[in-house]
């Protein structure tokens, strides 16, 4: 099942062109697109047993004060 941060990606910039959103909403939105993404960083995580390696990207909350 997508999440909300995966159907923002995919047609967030269109919708975008044809509604009339806050600045802060704006930020909000560009918040969820961009967090568990390349965007924001991330670190490999290697497997000791297998040597698996995975990515796992940030979070948009990661460093904050929330």
């Amino acid at each position: 099942m997508p999440e909300v941060a995966d159907i923002f990606r995919a047609r967030g910039p269109a919708w975008r062109r044809t509604v009339h959103l806050s600045l802060g909403q704006l930020k909000v939105m560009s918040a969820i697109e961009q967090c568990r993404s390349a965007a924001l960083g991330g670190h490999v995580l290697r497997c000791s047993g297998c040597a698996r390696t995975e990515i796992a990207y940030n979070s948009c909350l990661m460093g904050s004060s929330v």
